[in-house]
């Protein structure tokens, strides 16, 4: 018997389609693939910090793996950290993405922190009504006048003068200006900027920024350049994310203030009255965002010692009456602690840093009343006597229903209880006061033995 198979024809069909697959990725792998030039912009507005450091490290790293052409830094600050600082001009001077720090919008500054990075820049650039400098180094919190100090102002002065002239030096820029800068605490408008090399361009919008940089020829080492080439770019914008505006905003330091006081009073709430839970979670809370604030600000420890003083001393002048001596000293307490919480030292890139008065003189008078008011109350209630359950009842009066031998029934406040006699038989209707209550059983005496 003779076996027949009809052959399907799915084997051809798929070399067929297999080898028209080859031939087209072959035709388009031929093709040149065109790519727009890609600008990434990250904008910056605010206090320079840990948070705005690795926001732009995190984006410059981004710029070198998509390829982009330009980073453009949009800048907008007053001041910040001298370690971020630092870190964002290693990262600027080592770059090998070209990189523009643009001081924009119209009415923005670059500060303290901002000259340095602006100036550590490949290329700088300002918008027009913007201006730059004031990078002398400034006493952060309570400072001294004594020699010691002046002493150690001038070697800041000096070797933060040797930074900027270094950085001002490798990127082609006026070095004496920069050199005043810190000296003289000098500040410019973007229009002199231009005009004493301190920046490269005034641009009035990004757009514009990167239409004017087409062509330019950018060094980014003593024997490496490149040519932007930026028609047609595709400009990517960055801003902080809910996040990063969460962690910048906690760097205030009215805020961080608030929130160790607020920590620090949650707390002891929970810890006087556990099972409230509540108090707790938001002081633990409260505290953990606190210390994440410290990290960012230069903290002087013994502030944050006489805080905590303050509260003890408020604490113990609910419990032991000092006639408002301990008052008066928890008070004095919590406002040098308040005033010192950020240390005295000499930054060249920060701003004066310290608690506003207007947020000192309300916090600390809110924390006195907490505690002599609010707690004082609580702590009076707790000590009173139990106006409820079995022992709420203790020293209460009431009549005999039955005759107590010593065993019987008594009624009080309404209601019937077993009853037993703490002395002598106690006769039925009359008048008997509760001594004790012991597994709901009253031990009574009587009021009235006529």
């Amino acid at each position: 018997m003779t076996v027949s198979y009809y052959k399907f024809p799915a084997a051809a069909t798929m070399r067929a389609l297999l080898i028209t697959l080859a031939a087209l990725f072959s035709i388009m792998a031929s093709e040149p693939a065109y790519s727009a030039p890609r600008v990434d912009v990250a904008v910056i507005s605010g206090m320079i910090g840990p948070v705005s450091s690795q926001f732009i490290e995190g984006y410059m790293a981004s710029a070198n793996s998509a390829g982009a052409d330009l980073l453009v830094i949009q800048l907008d600050t007053p001041g910040g950290l001298l370690t971020a600082t630092r870190e964002l001009v290693k990262m600027l001077l080592g770059s090998r993405t070209p990189v523009a720090v643009y001081v924009a919008p119209s009415g923005s500054r670059a500060g303290s922190a901002g000259v340095f990075i602006t100036l550590a820049a490949h290329i700088a650039a300002m918008a027009p009504g913007t201006n730059i400098g004031a990078a002398h180094p400034v006493s952060v919190g309570m400072g001294g006048g004594d020699d010691s100090t002046s002493v150690m102002e001038d070697k800041i002065v000096n070797d933060t003068a040797a930074f900027i002239k270094t950085i001002a030096n490798q990127r082609d820029r006026n070095v004496a200006w920069a050199d005043s800068a810190v000296r003289y605490s000098v500040s410019i408008t973007e229009t002199e900027a231009l005009e004493r090399g301190v920046i490269d361009l005034v641009a009035p919008s990004v757009e514009a920024l990167v239409d004017s940089l087409d062509g330019r020829v950018v060094a980014l080492s003593a024997t490496d350049s490149v040519t932007l080439e930026l028609a047609g770019a595709m400009i990517v914008t960055h801003e902080y994310n809910w996040r990063d505006k969460l962690l910048d905003r906690l760097s205030d330091p009215n805020i961080a203030y608030i929130l160790f006081l607020a920590g620090l009073m949650g707390l002891y709430f929970e810890l006087s009255n556990p099972g409230l839970i509540f108090p707790g979670v938001v002081g633990g809370i409260s505290l953990i965002l606190a210390f994440f604030a410290f990290q960012t600000l230069p903290i002087n420890y013994a502030g944050v010692l006489l805080i905590i003083f303050a509260i003890i001393l408020f604490i113990v002048e609910i419990k032991v009456p000092s006639f408002g001596l301990l008052t008066i000293g928890g008070v004095i307490s919590m406002v040098l602690g308040s005033i010192m919480l950020f240390k005295g030292e000499f930054s060249p890139t920060m701003p004066e840093i310290s608690v506003s008065w207007d947020v000192l003189i309300p916090a600390v008078l809110f924390v006195v009343i907490f505690f002599l008011v609010v707690v004082g109350k609580a702590i009076q209630i707790h000590k009173k006597k139990a106006t409820t359950g079995p022992q709420g009842i203790v020293g209460e009066e009431g009549e005999a229903i039955t005759r107590l031998a010593p065993n019987g029934k008594v009624f009080i406040h309404g209601e019937i209880w077993k009853a037993t006699s703490a002395g002598e038989k106690i006769k039925a209707k009359s008048q008997i006061r509760v001594t004790s209550v012991s597994r709901l059983i009253l031990t009574v005496e009587q009021v009235d033995k006529n």
